[in-house]
Formats: C-alpha cells, sequence, structure tokens
C-alpha cells in the first residue's frame, strides 16, 4: 500500500541519488527510516570508492547500524530508489529489515519481483514485506537521464 509517507520517503531517496549523480555514480539513492525517523541513508559509491559493494543499500544499512549500534534492523523500512539486487537483498534479510518499499523495477539484475524473487527463498528465517513501484516513473526517468547522457 502505497502512502504519503512513502511517497515522501521516496523523494528523500530521489535527492539521495542526486549525491550520487552529482559525482558520476548510478544514481540510486536509499534512507532508512525507523519510527519515522532516518537512521541510515547513502547513495551509490563503487566507483569513486573502489568498492564493488558500495551499492545505495549496503551504504545505507552499514550507517544504520552504527547509528543503532546493532547490526539488527528489526522494523526498520528501506526506501530505496531502484529494485534490489541480490547481494543488497540478502544484506536486507540479515538485517532483519521489516518492510522494502522501492521505485523503478530493474528488469536486469533485480532481485526482488524481477529476474528473481529473493525474499521467497526456502530456509530463510526472515521475511520482508515488499511494496514496489513508489515513484517508479520518477525513478526511472532519473536512471534514463543519466544513462542516456552518459552514451552522448
Amino acid at each position: 500500500m502505497t502512502d504519503a509517507t512513502d511517497i515522501n520517503w521516496m523523494h528523500h531517496a530521489l535527492e539521495l541519488a542526486g549525491h550520487g549523480e552529482a559525482r558520476d555514480e548510478v544514481p540510486v539513492g536509499c534512507v532508512i527510516v525507523q519510527d519515522e525517523q532516518v537512521i541510515g541513508e547513502g547513495w551509490n559509491r563503487p566507483i569513486s570508492s573502489n568498492d564493488p559493494t558500495a551499492h545505495a543499500e549496503i551504504v545505507a544499512l552499514r550507517a544504520a547500524a552504527q547509528r543503532i549500534g546493532n547490526y539488527r534492523l528489526t522494523g526498520a523500512t528501506l526506501y530505496v530508489t531502484l529494485e534490489p539486487c541480490l547481494m543488497c537483498a540478502g544484506a536486507m534479510v540479515h538485517a532483519r529489515i521489516g518492510r522494502l518499499v522501492f521505485g523503478a523495477p530493474d528488469p536486469r539484475r533485480g532481485a526482488v519481483n524481477s529476474t528473481l524473487h529473493a525474499f521467497e527463498t526456502q530456509g530463510l528465517n526472515h521475511r520482508i514485506a515488499v511494496t514496489g513501484g513508489v515513484l517508479d516513473a520518477e525513478c526511472a526517468a532519473r536512471l534514463q537521464a543519466f544513462f542516456r547522457a552518459r552514451r552522448s
């Protein structure tokens, strides 16, 4: 269920995506919220940090865990502008994220609804509620404009 709260937090994630874009990174932004408070945020930075794991979600998960002093982020909601990949989906399960809200689907690498359904894997000891497609047109447009500019 998409509501005004989800839309507001996704706008925040889109702002964070702009930080990555300004650094010539793929514009994906992520914010983690618990009890209506930001506990972690991030944007893509694998190129600038020479770190293949520095996706927006991983950066935000690390920040949130440090902020609350616990790697378990039980009950938190993670908002991200692009459907997470398999690595990020796995990290969310390990962190015990309560809910994932994403913007644009990723038909090539999306591991939640597109290429895989990672959260439905048998044997997982944690389930994450998912809401996809929040501000999907805006999220997709930002990515498309970025890649169009790079091809020019």
